[in-house]
């Protein structure tokens, strides 16, 4: 149900509930978990790796970053819902039609997937130092199966990083979210946030170069869907053309949408300036001190880029829709 507000008082609307930083952030967190999954997987199934060591920390510490991020996303999403304590109805019915359903089950599938693999890929060296029987058990009868839990957390971190962008496309009464495109934008966002904490996290100069060369193609590919998914609504009907203008408008009401679109504009291709460099330089045995810092700066660049297009997104998806702007 649509609801076109027409007066910005207490008596016109005393209530109304909308999505504010809360669902950005479980947004922003859930695309980057999936991203973690994906992007660890590789990092253990690509050629010329050996299982995960101490000295590789990346290869088991971001499987195990990956759902302590998720649950942090959730909590978010949890403090979001208005009745908190009635969050477990999700799970007492499946709704084939229902976006919130199947992300709903998705998750709760993913969530033991993601546990088994970082269980998997520690290394004997931190197993040792468990305590827990239970657990020091599960993570040795895990670790034959590691490459095996690594495609699969291929294939639903993609699910993941998906959905998080199908949540907000099905909504066809905001005409900013009602695009196919928006999924795949947050498919790229993901990936490419994922990507950047592999840079950051890992230690090892071959690991650094593999994913900032990585990271180079998945901000273009941004940036590339990024694009499409404006001129895809500024050649839609008028709702559609309506939607994108606060991005590209100065005015007070609109600049933070401006601003943001700005910053993504500068902070995206920035970052891959930054990896270009670090990629084309000469390199010893170990990075140096001004590569890490290229490194690392270019890899902030695109965390914050991606939690900028989140932010965005939600906010401004929520004053479109098609009797002009709707005040929320």
């Amino acid at each position: 149900m649509e609801l076109s507000i027409t007066g910005t008082n207490a008596i016109t609307y005393p209530v109304m509930h909308v999505w504010d930083w809360r669902v950005a952030v479980y947004l922003f967190l859930g695309g980057l978990s999936g991203g973690l999954m994906v992007m660890s997987a590789i990092n253990y199934l690509r050629p010329g790796r050996k299982g995960p060591t101490m000295q590789s920390v990346c290869c088991w510490q971001i499987p195990v970053m990956a759902p302590i991020l998720l649950s942090i996303g959730l909590f978010f999403l949890w403090l979001d819902l208005e009745r908190q304590l009635h969050g477990y109805l999700f799970y007492m019915t499946f709704k084939p039609l229902s976006p919130m359903s199947w992300g709903a089950w998705i998750v709760l599938i993913i969530y033991p997937l993601m546990i088994l693999y970082a269980l998997a890929a520690l290394p004997d060296e931190v197993k040792a130092r468990i305590k827990n029987a239970f657990v020091k058990n599960t993570a040795d009868a895990m670790a034959p199966h590691l490459s095996k839990l690594a495609k699969l957390n291929v294939v639903f971190g993609v699910l993941l990083s998906i959905y998080t962008g199908i949540l907000l496309s099905t909504l066809v009464a905001r005409p900013l979210w009602n695009s196919a495109i928006l999924p795949l934008l947050f498919l790229a966002s993901g990936m490419s946030t994922g990507a950047a904490v592999m840079i950051i996290i890992a230690k090892n100069k071959e690991v650094k170069l593999f994913f900032t060369k990585l990271d180079i193609w998945l901000i273009f590919g941004e940036l590339l869907v990024l694009a499409l998914l404006f001129y895809g609504h500024y050649t839609g009907d008028a709702a559609h053309r309506a939607a994108i203008m606060p991005f590209f408008d100065s005015s007070h009401e609109h600049f933070p949408y401006f601003l943001s679109i700005v910053v993504v504009g500068i902070a995206l291709p920035l970052a891959i300036v930054l990896k270009f460099l670090e990629v084309t330089g000469k390199h010893t045995e170990e990075v140096t001190g001004f590569g890490l810092f290229l490194m690392n700066t270019s890899a902030i660049l695109v965390l914050l880029g991606g939690a900028i297009v989140r932010f965005a997104l939600v906010y401004a998806g929520q004053i479109s829709g098609y009797g002009g702007y709707t005040m929320m």
